[in-house]
């Protein structure tokens, strides 16, 4: 059975990414999904100098290995200030230190959402730019707007939504 890691961008624990990505993940059918918390790998905040004198942070390889061994991935990243959370931004650049190719060519379902209308817009452009060139292999994407409006109950309320996240799902599918 094919393995999918979820998670979102975000530490708030009772982050709109989360939900969107257990959701989505969840849409999935004969795949095994594990779901990722980005508090349980807190880490140093990156600079050479700690690396230099300390080394790379146990939990930074862990989460690299959990994603080199998946056969996919499901991400949604909270947007701050227009791009990553910083959480987030940290063990993305930990994981870079120990191989540049974070994303080990894996299946990717790149998500964002927020309350606003435009969904983490921004960031997940920025994404979708760099990942690439850091061993992304973005197979869909999708922002979801005015989170608040657009999912109730656990789940998509919005049917013009609900069929694109449905799309992005079967994409990911086929490329597992």
């Amino acid at each position: 059975m094919k393995n999918v890691i979820a998670f979102a961008g975000s530490n708030s624990k009772i982050s709109i990414n989360k939900q969107l990505a257990v959701y989505t993940s969840g849409l999935l059918k004969d795949v095994e999904v594990t779901i990722l918390d980005l508090n349980d790998f807190e880490l140093p905040i990156y600079g050479i100098d700690h690396e230099n004198k300390v080394g790379i942070p146990e939990k930074a390889q862990d989460f690299l290995n959990l994603i080199q061994t998946s056969d996919g991935i499901v991400l949604s990243l909270a947007e701050h200030n227009g791009s990553y959370a910083s959480v987030f931004k940290n063990i993305f650049d930990w994981m870079s230190r120990i191989d540049k190719d974070v994303w080990a060519n894996k299946p990717m379902l790149l998500m964002s959402t927020s309350p606003g209308g435009r969904g983490g817009a921004s960031v997940l452009e920025t994404a979708k730019n760099t990942f690439p060139h850091l061993g992304g292999n973005i197979v869909s994407s999708i922002s979801v707007p005015s989170f608040y409006d657009n999912f109730n109950d656990g789940k998509i309320s919005n049917k013009e939504i609900k069929a694109n996240i449905d799309e992005c799902v079967l994409n990911l599918k086929e490329k597992l």
